[in-house]
């Protein structure tokens, strides 16, 4: 990995960690990385962080389904989950794959590095 690269990945990480999204395995994860990087348990920590940031991202078309679920009216609130459902629709209708939260963005940049590591 060259130093852009992971000046890069350690940027994206950090924000992944700071997100109100971010879920505490996550944070985790990230956190354990980011002490790793320079030792010999970098390696393993790298491992662990993109199979932890593959099983969190969310899928634009799972946040799709939420939101316009009964149960994502009850973790949203009936009128933000509308809110939430129109601007997922409105972000997959852009192209994009995945979720556009703080968090899922972070784990998209990480993951779009993940060959150069």
């Amino acid at each position: 990995m060259t130093r852009e690269v992971k000046e890069y990945i350690s940027e994206k990480v950090n924000e992944l960690i700071n997100a109100n999204s971010c879920c505490a395995e996550a944070k985790e994860a990230g956190k354990n990385w980011l002490e790793a990087v320079g030792t010999d348990k970098e390696a393993e920590a790298w491992k662990i962080l993109i199979a932890e940031i593959e099983e969190d991202i969310m899928p634009i078309e799972g946040l799709i389904a939420f939101a316009g679920s009964e149960a994502g009216a009850r973790v949203f609130g009936e009128e933000a989950a509308k809110g939430v459902l129109a601007h997922a629709q409105e972000v997959k209708a852009s192209g994009a794959k995945y979720c556009d939260c703080a968090a899922c963005a972070a784990c998209e940049a990480i993951l779009e590095k993940k060959e150069e590591i």
